[in-house]
């Protein structure tokens, strides 16, 4: 999807992936797990996981194509360190590659066309540094009504394993029980360790 999609609904108000605060799920894990160091959330929209995740001590770098969620997230009072950016994940711009200790995502492997999800997997490989972190909160198999071909696009744990495990080893897989209520049983979070390769 390119930014004008995405920009376009922003400015409709059509963003049902918005709920108005963080992820469920990542927000539970915060709260009992440590994070910190630099912090890459690609896909941020308007930052509320960015700032669950600067409340907790790291520095982290919200970045979406759209300029208008930019602008709407760098428009919030600040909780910490966060930053905001334009910027394609897919194209990571030399200053991003082997910057962060983390890459946190939450459904925007679900948001992109299925073709790019290769792609996807290498710019976060590219985004940490060696034995950096990646978690994220997928979207799996999402009730689409018919003839709908997303976003949000679903995947299957299996062809998680099958795309990530080049790059990534596999650390934590588990369902939050903390879920959005439309998203009951259709999350599944994984932490990953960045492979040297």
């Amino acid at each position: 999807m390119e930014e004008s999609h995405w920009t376009r609904c922003y400015e409709s108000g059509e963003t049902p992936w918005d709920k108005g605060e963080g992820a469920p799920g990542l927000v539970a894990w915060l709260d009992s797990n440590a994070i910190d160091g630099d912090v890459l959330v690609p896909g941020c929209g308007l930052g509320h996981d960015v700032r669950a995740i600067a409340a907790k001590g790291a520095n982290p770098l919200g970045m979406d194509l759209a300029p208008l969620a930019i602008e709407r997230a760098q428009s919030s009072p600040k909780v910490g360190t966060e930053r905001f950016r334009i910027g394609d994940f897919l194209n990571l711009s030399d200053d991003l590659v082997g910057a962060f200790d983390w890459v946190v995502e939450h459904t925007l492997f679900c948001a992109i066309n299925p073709k790019d999800r290769d792609p996807y997997v290498e710019a976060a490989h590219r985004a940490l540094k060696p034995g950096g972190h990646f978690l994220a909160v997928f979207f799996i198999n999402p009730d689409l009504d018919p003839g709908e071909s997303g976003p949000p696009f679903g995947c299957e744990p299996s062809e998680l394993d099958r795309r990530f495990d080049p790059y990534f080893e596999l650390l934590e897989d588990w369902v939050p029980e903390a879920n959005f209520p439309s998203r009951v049983g259709r999350e599944r979070m994984r932490r990953y360790r960045r492979k040297t390769r």
